[in-house]
């Protein structure tokens, strides 16, 4: 099972999400209670397998297994973890196969000593490094991106025999996205692209330092959240104190805006930034570039709450819970006879009759991809007796494949790939429909354009990738031939 989908909320369809969520601390007591919480609070962030990994005094423990956080571990397995320092992961799998050989974290035992790594992101040069690797000898059990980096930097360890240099190493030879978490004994170490792309928090707790993905670890382990971890810094963390190893960022970072508009809880800050409060500042600013007269505004849930919420303080319309969402569902078996006959959308919400029937209904959520959900929401509302439907996104529309970290892979996904929005509408039966503009998202987020990724709405992305335009390049030209890769 894949996390939520954007403009689905965890609908049938096409499997997309973000990729994981790491976590890792040092603290003075047993580490494995603190990561088990960690992992709970970033749980969204990916529902397909989950691990933990500690270092017990003589060598690295790990347990990982298929499912959600709280199915995997009890209150035996992790008094198994026995340690004081410790790294985790939850996955959600963008590149490699849905089984227990993919999880989390990937462990090494080296020369030097055990090496274990998790990855949020992708790297768009891994088959490149993956070929060099092979060719020094260097045998691949997946074809994770993750093994990748993990082989990558030990094979930097053997070469340099010290870890911070083996790190740095490493960083200057990936290309992509990507927040790490690295035990290496009893070290712990995260590492943020050197575009910021991933989200990486930084923070005390009881006994002691460590960092997750998003702020909201820090707050469900009654700890503080501190700042945001650097791109391109590394950060070992100890019971004392956060050390700075290296900081080796990009003049312009690329922040993902797709955590503000969908992945990232509402709660977490990112970058300064509440993602919640842009949220709502998405639905304020859709409302006054895409006004229309209605009677109720409806969100999506839970995709779509405070999109909305914005949405109907600027606007003055009502905001209702129009739409109910069945939380237990995405767990449960259906015979495919049954799956046959019913309609996805019927399993997972259901529309609130006394809220809709008769009215105009403005629907809010976050994004729309392939439009195969939306289309079937809107057909729920008009069932349960709207007048009209008007569909308004807190995204602008997706057009181009995501190579960091997001599985949008093929152009032929997207329905806003050759229409126009009216088209859209029509293929979604909507009575009208509007997006976010691209400057509107960027005023909600409240940072410059330049500094996030906007590669699936405009196609120009932050790092070289054959056959795409690069952000500070004016021609394809050298990036259209397969004989050629870029620096």
């Amino acid at each position: 099972m894949g996390t939520p989908r954007p403009g689905g909320e965890g609908l049938p369809g096409p499997r997309r999400g973000e990729a994981c969520g790491v976590a890792g601390f040092s603290v003075g007591g047993e580490v494995s209670p603190l990561l088990y919480y960690a992992l709970r609070a970033i749980q969204h962030r990916g529902q397909e397998s989950a691990g933990i990994a500690v270092f017990d005094g003589n060598r690295a423990r790990i347990h990982r297994g298929m499912g959600l956080v709280h199915e995997i571990f009890s209150p035996a397995t992790l008094k198994g973890l026995q340690g004081s320092s410790g790294i985790a992961h939850v996955r959600y799998s963008t590149t490699g196969l849905s089984k227990i050989e993919y999880a989390q974290p990937i462990v090494l035992h080296t020369l030097y000593g055990d090496l274990a790594v998790s990855h949020n992101g992708e790297i768009v040069n891994a088959a490149e490094l993956r070929e060099e690797l092979q060719l020094k000898g260097l045998a691949f059990s997946t074809d994770l991106d993750s093994e990748v980096i993990v082989r990558l930097i030990a094979y930097e360890l053997s070469r340099h025999r010290n870890v911070v240099e083996a790190l740095k190493a490493a960083m200057r030879r990936l290309r992509g996205s990507y927040a790490l978490a690295v035990l290496f004994g009893d070290r712990v170490f995260c590492i943020r692209d050197p575009l910021g792309i991933k989200p990486l928090a930084l923070g005390r707790v009881e006994g002691g330092w460590g960092f997750a993905s998003e702020s909201v670890s820090f707050d469900i382990t009654s700890g503080e959240f501190v700042r945001d971890v650097m791109p391109g810094e590394i950060v070992e963390v100890t019971p004392e104190e956060a050390i700075t190893h290296h900081v080796g960022g990009e003049d312009v970072p690329a922040h993902c805006m797709f955590e503000y508009v969908y992945f990232a809880r509402a709660d977490s800050v990112i970058d300064g930034r509440c993602v919640y409060d842009v949220r709502r500042n998405i639905g304020r600013i859709l409302a006054r570039e895409a006004p229309v007269e209605a009677d109720v505004v409806i969100p999506v849930p839970d995709s779509g709450r405070a999109h909305a919420l914005g949405y109907s303080t600027e606007s003055g319309i009502p905001l209702a819970e129009g739409i109910m969402k069945n939380r237990y569902v995405e767990r449960t078996f259906i015979l495919p006879e049954q799956g046959e006959r019913v309609e996805s959308i019927r399993i997972k919400l259901n529309p609130v009759r006394s809220v809709i029937d008769g009215k105009r209904v403005i629907l809010v959520d976050d994004s729309i991809v392939r439009g195969n959900t939306m289309r079937k929401i809107v057909r729920m509302l008009k069932r349960a007796g709207a007048k009209e439907v008007h569909v308004r996104i807190g995204c602008p529309p997706i057009i181009a494949p995501c190579y960091l970290g997001i599985d949008m892979k093929t152009r032929d996904q997207f329905i806003a790939s050759g229409r126009t929005v009216d088209e859209i509408g029509r293929a979604i039966e909507a009575d009208s429909l509007a997006y976010i503009s691209i400057d509107g998202l960027v005023r909600a987020i409240g940072m410059p354009a330049e500094h996030l990724c906007l590669g699936c709405l405009t196609g120009v992305y932050p790092v070289k990738i054959r056959g795409e335009k690069y952000r500070y390049q004016l021609t394809l030209d050298s990036y259209q031939t397969s004989s050629q890769v870029p620096p």
